[in-house]
């Protein structure tokens, strides 16, 4: 059927904040903020929470989500998308969206699902033009160099391109949202770790690796993604005045 899905990640235990896609903000879990932007994606036939947790399951069914549970053994997002599209042979084109991304528009993730259908696309992505200095310096920023085409060329932690003179180059940071052709996610997560990803911890780099190609589209704005106790005052401080 060539259906497109969005699945989204949803994991219980997070390092830095316990539990975090079920904070509640204005009366609704981080979860369900994520899940809102997806619904309005109008491109998407579906959306579709995975989950390995009971509670973010029921959580998610009570506001009225698709949700399935997937086993407790993945270590990446893109490895519990992959056990639910394996079930769903209907699902062709999928976007992985995380769950802690809360102020992610639903004009960009239409813009991966059109990225993803493109011809020699294996899969896509969104970045964006750093200027912070210390944006640029940060290894938790990851910064991405691209062909002139838009396809990425590789993504590092480091900063690239090296500037051996100042001010000629564009440096551009990673936004953690990924389109994938179904047969792509398929082979990229049965693929071995590559020696590159293990250096980076950077998944995507498997995939370059392996002569994938990623399509990369340039948005206009920075997305708060919820990993600290600060990142979560940052969102309620956002929503507070919207």
């Amino acid at each position: 059927m060539n259906e497109t899905a969005i699945i989204i990640p949803a994991r219980y235990d997070s390092t830095r904040l316990k539990a975090k896609l079920l904070i509640e903000v204005k009366d609704k879990p981080v979860i369900q903020w994520v899940w809102e932007k997806a619904v309005e994606a109008n491109l998407a036939d579906r959306v579709i929470i995975a989950t390995d947790n009971q509670q973010i399951f029921e959580t998610a069914e009570g506001f009225g989500a698709e949700v399935e549970m997937t086993s407790e053994e993945h270590t990446s997002g893109s490895d519990r998308i992959a056990e639910v599209v394996e079930r769903h042979p209907e699902i062709s084109y999928i976007v992985n969206l995380q769950g802690d991304e809360p102020l992610i528009t639903s004009d960009s993730i239409n813009q991966v699902i059109k990225d993803i259908k493109c011809e020699n696309t294996d899969i896509s992505t969104l970045i964006r033009v750093l200027k912070d200095k210390k944006e640029i310096e940060n290894p938790n920023c990851v910064k991405c160099i691209i062909d002139n085409n838009g396809y990425a060329l590789y993504f590092s932690r480091s900063k690239i391109p090296y500037e051996r003179e100042q001010g000629v180059t564009t440096f551009y940071g990673h936004l953690g949202i990924y389109g994938y052709k179904r047969e792509s996610l398929l082979k990229m997560t049965n693929l071995p770790q590559s020696d590159l990803e293990t250096a980076e911890k950077l998944e995507q780099l498997r995939a370059l690796q392996a002569g994938m190609r990623i399509k990369t589209y340039v948005v206009d704005f920075k997305p708060v993604g919820i990993d600290t106790i600060e990142d979560l005052k940052q969102f309620e401080e956002i929503i507070s005045k919207s």
